[in-house]
């Protein structure tokens, strides 16, 4: 169930059927060679793979690419395509671990974020989902980019806790290069690039309404939080995708 829109393969699951799929995939792994994948589309993230050769490779390589973003969910229309929902990394993130707390027995390592807000997210863990073992946790460097002795550090920290699930955090398109550059070497069987989420979980910054969520409109009031982070998504990169959904339908593109 994929579809293609401006050149990326995306999953037109629900969002109940996308974490039913990765959970079913998951519980089916031994351990792979190359761990699978997941990473989110939205227009932002499209416009900055225009000029980003590693970043689009990165969004062609995961094993599932889901429709995070209300412009995309638009385009899918457009295109005649089945897309229904968005399905964000906060909908994986949550759906997968109420799965594998049912199941029980399975383990989670977070890389990415401060070591108060990983702090945080183990506390709630402990609280929302007590079957699911927190195997570990990494706090990495601030920067743009990591040396190779970092890099080899932050494998090592998650091959030591050997864990069925890898979250990272690190916003894009910093998160999904790190997986798609190191996966052969990540002792896991599925890592999920979810960005926000972290700090979405532990509050340290508000999901929008439920209301905003189904209208399309849940980058409102983040930006109203965040306009010096938030603003050029909405007023460089949004335009920039719709604008190429348009001329690819028309066929100028």
């Amino acid at each position: 169930m994929k579809e293609n829109i401006l050149g990326y393969v995306v999953d037109s699951f629900t969002v109940e059927g996308c974490a039913d799929n990765v959970f079913a995939a998951l519980s089916g792994f031994d351990r792979p060679n190359v761990c699978a994948w997941l990473a989110c589309l939205n227009p932002h993230s499209y416009a900055m793979a225009l000029d980003d050769k590693t970043f689009s490779q990165a969004l062609n390589d995961a094993n599932w690419l889901v429709p995070d973003g209300a412009g995309v969910v638009l385009a899918s229309r457009i295109f005649g395509g089945g897309i229904k929902e968005r399905v964000t990394g906060s909908d994986v993130f949550h759906g997968l671990h109420q799965r594998m707390n049912k199941a029980a027995g399975m383990s989670v390592f977070f890389l990415g974020a401060t070591e108060e807000t990983l702090r945080l997210i183990r506390d709630r863990m402990a609280r929302d989902y007590s079957n699911v073992r927190v195997a570990g946790t990494y706090s990495p460097p601030f920067k743009p980019t990591y040396s190779d002795e970092e890099m080899n550090e932050m494998i090592s920290a998650v091959n030591a806790a050997a864990p069925d699930v890898l979250w990272v955090g690190m916003t894009a398109p910093k998160q999904e290069k790190w997986i798609f550059e190191n996966r052969a070497r990540l002792n896991v069987k599925f890592a999920g690039a979810i960005g926000a989420v972290f700090d979405f979980y532990t509050g340290r910054v508000k999901r929008a309404h439920p209301m905003f969520q189904r209208l399309g409109l849940e980058w409102l009031p983040r930006l109203v939080q965040q306009p010096t982070r938030l603003w050029r998504r909405m007023f460089v990169s949004a335009p920039i995708f719709m604008l190429h959904v348009i001329l690819t339908k028309a066929g100028l593109r």
